[in-house]
């Protein structure tokens, strides 16, 4: 891959971090792996390839992380899940298609598609049950897609990870996709560690950011720790 500028780039240590989503269970989603003699292909196709045998994230592949990676969590099977994308590539047209703000629209749709497919006919009550108990489509997208910005073809390109209030934001654009105060665009990690070894004050002078800026870096960073720390 020739020019990463726009595209973000993250190990899936990195990516796990932001997500709080294992780094192992990334890169199988990635590089596909096996179940005894069960072969599972890759979810959908990396951005990034630097050729080097590793497993690496763009932007895009983060934010479609983010998004199946909910959907597991709320009980939709990961089998359902891998169903749900084939289907939703070949409708919408995009190889991540969960992160798409058109999924909002078309998703019920589309899992309900997927239901319908069902080896033995159980796919489909089985999702049906799953929204009368109130596990419902909006309620598992809508949160998720209030923090991210999209373009005009419905594909993000901004995230808000800490929510637009605090000013942090993600964006491939800027810092190879690293969380940035948005003002300034200094990573969060670059503020967090300077005000630990110097202080809130002195790396506001040095940096010129906010001090505001620079206490919510502490926040976010401390917070990702805490996450990976539980």
């Amino acid at each position: 891959m020739e020019n990463l500028i726009g595209v973000g780039l993250y190990t899936p240590a990195e990516a796990g971090r932001l997500l709080a989503i294992a780094p192992g269970k990334l890169a199988r989603w990635l590089r596909g792996h096996h179940v005894g003699e069960h072969e599972y292909a890759p979810l959908w196709k990396s951005q990034i390839d630097l050729d080097n045998g590793h497993v690496y994230l763009g932007f895009r592949d983060l934010m479609e992380a983010r998004i199946a990676d909910k959907f597991i969590r709320c009980g939709v099977s990961s089998r359902r899940v891998r169903a749900a994308i084939q289907i939703a590539r070949e409708i919408i047209g995009d190889e991540r298609p969960l992160s798409t703000d058109r999924f909002r629209t078309d998703g019920r749709d589309i899992f309900l598609r997927v239901a319908e497919t069902g080896e033995h006919g159980e796919e489909r009550e089985g999702l049906l049950n799953l929204f009368r108990r109130q596990y419902e489509f909006e309620q598992i997208i809508e949160p998720l897609l209030k923090s991210v910005d999209f373009d005009d073809k419905g594909a993000p390109f901004q995230w808000w990870p800490a929510g637009r209030r605090t000013s942090i934001v993600v964006d491939p654009g800027r810092s190879f996709g690293q969380p940035i105060d948005a003002s300034t665009s200094v990573p969060t990690a670059v503020l967090a560690a300077a005000a630990k070894r110097e202080g809130v004050e002195t790396v506001a002078s040095a940096y010129e950011v906010p001090q505001t800026s620079i206490r919510r870096a502490v926040e976010f960073e401390a917070e990702l720790e805490r996450r990976l720390a539980a």
